[in-house]
This record gives C-alpha cells, structure tokens and sequence, in this order.
C-alpha cells in the first residue's frame, strides 16, 4: 500500500466476519506455501504467475490483486533488487536469486493477504541474512500487536530491528487494514512517523503487518511499467507479511500456515 494513499474508517471485524475471514486467510497461506515450493532455477515468473492462479482457483478463491487498478497479474512477484509489485513475464528465475512471493486472495467475500520471500535453490550469506531479518522483523512487529498498544508500537519494533541489524526500511510502502477490502485502514508503517497520530488497537481489528526490507539504501523508484517497485541502488531487498487479529490477549496470526483447514486443501 503506498504510503499516501487514503482509504476510510477503521472497521472491527465481528465473528460473523472471521468465520469467513479466516478461511480465507487460509487459503492465501496455503497458496503461498504451495508457490514457495514451486520455485526453482530454469522457470520463467509467468509460469510461476500461471501456477499461482491455477492453485488459487483449485480452493474456489480469486486473486484480490488481478485487475486491482489494473494490475495484470493474480500475484506479485518481485526478484532481487525489485521490492513490490514485480510483474510476471518471461524472465527466467536464476540459482541464486531471492523472490518475494505476496498472494492476495479474495475468499467468501474476504481477503487473505500474505507475503514471503525465498531462495532460488539457494543464496548467498547475505541475501539469506537480509531474509531472516526481515521475517523475524515480522515477528517483532506481531508481538507489539496487542489491544492498549498503537501502530507506532508495532512500526518500532520492525524499525529497530532491522535497523539493528544494518538494513533499512522502505518508507513509501506500508502495510495496511484489511477484510472485504485488500487495503482498509489504518495503515501500517514499518517506521515510526515523528509527530504523526497513531491508532490505537483495538480487539477486531485485522491488519496486514509487511515489512519491506533493503540491503542497502531505503530510496525505491517504480520503473516505466508503473508497479515495479526496484531500490535505487540496485541492493537486494525482502519482504515478508502476515494477516493478523487484534484479540484481547496476543495476536492471532491469520495466514500462519497451519491456519489452513484440511477441508480447504485442495489435489
């Protein structure tokens, strides 16, 4: 989600929701996990995009990102130094290279939204750290998601975790609300905004907590296509994301992959 873009007010989710909500969140999680294996040297990212919807359709679900102010694609595919939004098309992914993986998934008249980045058989040392840092900045963020809180809870704990850790945060995108819609608010900065009001949490609230993670400089520029979103000096970059409950103890995490249930699976 850019990070100006406006959207309305915060809307709880009731159980009526999240009986539906949750089987959503469940496909997505398994779809990812399923686009994740499929990974390897030699394929093209339209295959990978092809396989994604032929998996999303199999569990009766649709992409929530095909068509969404045009996008082209059922997924968001985005290789090394591409941060967001990458496009599918004919290149062909390399050993080596690193893949951020976001499926969005309309499902009983909800959103699943879920994102992760893999190796292509394998990676460097360095490209494997930028990974564990930003997914266990993931987890630093889901661990401040708690009622009391504030976003800005949440956006310091990924804040100084990767910072921590010698990598930096891309600023224009953030994570964001989401339910019958892929981007409700509030929204969600991997960064804490000086000055800026913060929501506080409240049980019901669902939101899509990504960290988007650079090896290198945070600055971004989105190429000539107008949704591939690259760092600006051409250092790898990383993403990770989770659909997460507000409840009145610890947040539950939505599209954990055991969250799918078996009655979803599909052959």
């Amino acid at each position: 989600m850019r990070k100006d873009e406006a959207v309305a007010a915060i809307i709880l989710k009731d159980e009526h929701d999240l009986a539906r909500m949750r089987p959503a969140c469940g496909v997505a999680s398994a779809v990812l996990e399923e686009v994740a294996a499929f990974i390897r040297p030699g394929i093209t990212t339209r295959e990978v995009d092809d396989f994604a919807a032929g998996r999303i359709g199999s569990y009766g679900a649709k992409s929530a990102f095909l068509g969404y102010r045009k996008y082209p694609c059922c997924i968001c595919i985005s290789v090394n130094e591409q941060v967001v939004h990458g496009l599918a098309g004919p290149r062909r992914l390399e050993f080596g290279d690193i893949v951020s993986l976001d499926i969005g998934v309309f499902y009983q008249g909800y959103v699943g939204d879920t994102a992760k980045t893999v190796a292509v058989g394998g990676c460097d040392v360095r490209a494997q750290r930028l990974m564990d840092v930003t997914e266990q900045a993931l987890a630093e963020g889901i661990a401040q998601a708690r009622p009391g809180n504030h976003v800005a809870d949440i956006s310091r704990a990924v804040q100084d975790y990767v910072e921590g850790n010698g990598f930096s945060i891309v600023r224009e995108f953030v994570g964001h609300g989401v339910g019958k819609q892929v981007h409700e608010e509030p929204q969600v900065p991997n960064f804490v905004e000086r000055g800026q009001p913060s929501p506080r949490l409240r049980p019901g609230m669902t939101l899509a907590i990504e960290p988007m993670v650079n090896a290198g400089s945070p600055q971004v520029v989105v190429l000539s296509d107008g949704w591939t979103v690259v760092t600006k000096d051409g250092q790898l970059s990383a993403h990770f994301e989770h659909t997460v409950l507000i409840t009145e103890a610890e947040a539950e995490i939505l599209t954990w992959p055991a969250k799918a249930p078996s009655k979803l699976r599909a052959g």
